[in-house]
This record gives C-alpha cells, sequence and structure tokens, in this order.
C-alpha cells in the first residue's frame, strides 16, 4: 500500500478487481454445472435453488483463497537479484569428495590415514 499514489490505478494484485473475477468466473462455472448435472435430466425442471447454492459457495470460497494468497505474497529483496548468493559464482568449485570425514584444505598438510588416527 506505500507504493500507491493518488490519482493512478491501483496494481492487479492490491486492486480488488482481481480477485473478484476470479471469484465470480468460478462461481458462474458452478452455477452453470449443477444447473445442468442437478436437474437429472431434460424430463425434469432445472434446479435453480441449488444451482445459486452452489454459485454462492464457489464465489466465497474462492474469495477467500484468493485474498488470502494476496496477503500472503511478499516481494523478494533487492539484494536477492544481484547474483550474492552461494551457487551464483562461475568460478570452479573445489571438490571436497564424497564423503570425506574432515574438510579439504590445499593448504593443510596431508595427514596419514592410520587406523587409530582418528
Amino acid at each position: 500500500m506505500a507504493d500507491q499514489q493518488p490519482g493512478h490505478p491501483r496494481k492487479m494484485r492490491t486492486s480488488v478487481r482481481g480477485p473478484l473475477m476470479f471469484s465470480a468466473f468460478w462461481a458462474i462455472v458452478a452455477f452453470v454445472a449443477v444447473v445442468i448435472f442437478a436437474s437429472g435430466g431434460s424430463a425434469r425442471a432445472p434446479r435453480f435453488d441449488l444451482a445459486f447454492t452452489a454459485a454462492g459457495i464457489a464465489f466465497i470460497v474462492t474469495l477467500v483463497i484468493a485474498a488470502m494468497l494476496s496477503m500472503s505474497h511478499k516481494d523478494n529483496a533487492d539484494y536477492l537479484g544481484k547474483g550474492s548468493g552461494v551457487n551464483l559464482s562461475s568460478a570452479p568449485k573445489q571438490s571436497h569428495g564424497f564423503g570425506s570425514p574432515r574438510p579439504q584444505d590445499p593448504g593443510a598438510p596431508d595427514e596419514p590415514d592410520t587406523p587409530g588416527s582418528r
């Protein structure tokens, strides 16, 4: 909310139009599906009561889910995109060997591998 300016339209994430359109779409899909499948065939009358109930439930559930997802969104910090991560360097990496009990330091003197030295 701090990055909004008066007189300018809101971003889609902070606007209410996106989640409302998303919820309305799924409410319409639920309405049509229940009208078609709940009547039990073309010889019977369509069940609009069940269709409106399903549409209302679908609208509320998807609106709550969209609101929770938009509230939990957090932008990454600026320093994360600058290449300062551990594995972002293209320099050759020193191989430590699989299962090595001690760190591989090129400047350290080699210790003899005797059975009682560890």
